[in-house]
């Protein structure tokens, strides 16, 4: 007896390197049985991934998007405030507009040229469409990204200065209103994983032609901006 307790006390080398493959063989059934059980879980998912609605986009973009100045200055007028003149201006009128610079449905770009202020029916119309495109890209099994806002409400004194270099900038212009938001198609603001700009395009011109054929909004798709020129409805 007294010799077996020796030997546990003081196992030989043999000893311990048959312990040592004892509890290494048990170590690997036990990882082998635990990522068995992981795969099983996640077969569900990928099954629930191959169900994911497909990506269609719009036959074409400009037909689909033909809502010229002349239409959507005529909401804009019935919709909107009075034309602020400058910056001062619109810091007096604040009562009348919502300010849409934060949000979790879209990304406002840095404004050189508008600042981020709504009338509320057009900034529910933009909240609206950014809650659309994350339900949508849910549904399409694509990682979340934010809309990029790039031109929100104007002062005349904004029309003035864009009208040197951009001829789109008329003395009329939508944006005066607060009714008016640019959503461009060729930026998106990465929430996880990033996307191709493509895709994201394709899934963005689904959720606005939606929004259009019910009544919320014009829409104009700008070749040469790089956006969707909108005016609430």
């Amino acid at each position: 007896m007294k010799k077996i307790i020796e030997k546990i006390k003081h196992p030989t080398r043999r000893q311990f390197l048959a312990a040592f493959f004892v509890v290494v063989a048990i170590l690997g059934i036990i990882r082998y049985f635990v990522q068995r059980a992981h795969s099983l879980e996640d077969a569900p998912m990928a099954q629930t991934a191959q169900k994911y609605n497909r990506i269609r986009g719009v036959r074409n973009y400009k037909s689909e998007f033909p809502d010229s100045q002349s239409v959507q200055i005529v909401a804009a007028q019935k919709w909107g405030v009075r034309p602020v003149k400058n910056r001062e201006d619109a810091e007096h009128r604040k009562k009348e507009l919502v300010y849409i610079g934060e949000s979790p449905y879209y990304h406002v770009d840095r404004l050189s040229s508008s600042i981020p202020y709504l009338v509320p029916r057009a900034a529910l119309m933009l909240q609206d469409i950014g809650e659309a495109f994350y339900d949508s890209l849910y549904a399409k099994g694509i990682p979340l990204h934010q809309l990029i806002v790039t031109s929100v409400l104007r002062s005349m004194d904004d029309v003035a200065k864009l009208q040197r270099h951009n001829p789109n900038a008329t003395e009329q212009s939508c944006h005066l209103y607060g009714t008016t938001v640019d959503i461009c198609y060729n930026r998106y603001q990465p929430l996880t994983r990033e996307v191709r700009n493509d895709t994201l395009k394709w899934v963005l011109s689904e959720v606005l032609r939606d929004k259009r054929n019910e009544g919320r909004c014009y829409i104009k798709y700008e070749v040469k901006q790089g956006c969707f020129h909108m005016t609430v409805r």
